[in-house]
């Protein structure tokens, strides 16, 4: 009759088998870095867009915010939108990279907040 054998407490990982991990890692990081510049343009781009657009389809067209979503282009999903009723104004948030504001104003239309950049 065989019988089992009593272990002989936690196993410890070996150092090779951390080595796979640190390496995706590095190579994440390696790539975030080199495609940030480009990430970064098109949020803001996307942020922007959105903002203005969505304080146009709100105070110019008169409808609701969530049916503003509506006139986004394909791949603008992570764009999230905010009002401000008493300032008329629609901030648009790609989180975490980059947040703009279009404000409405009488004769002149919607406009973007100024950069801080």
């Amino acid at each position: 009759m065989a019988m089992a054998k009593p272990s002989s407490g936690p196993r410890r990982r070996s150092r090779r088998s951390r080595k796979p991990v640190l390496a995706i890692g590095l190579l994440l990081a390696v790539l975030l870095f080199a495609f940030w510049p480009r990430l970064n343009g098109y949020a803001v781009a996307g942020a922007s867009v959105g903002a203005r657009g969505a304080c146009s389809c709100r105070y110019l067209g008169g409808r609701e915010l969530s049916d503003c979503r509506k006139d986004f282009e394909p791949g603008m999903w992570p764009v999230i939108l905010s009002e401000d009723s008493t300032a008329k104004s629609v901030t648009a948030t790609v989180p975490p990279l980059s947040r703009q504001t279009a404000t409405f104003r009488e004769g002149e239309g919607c406009l973007l907040e100024p950069w801080t950049d």
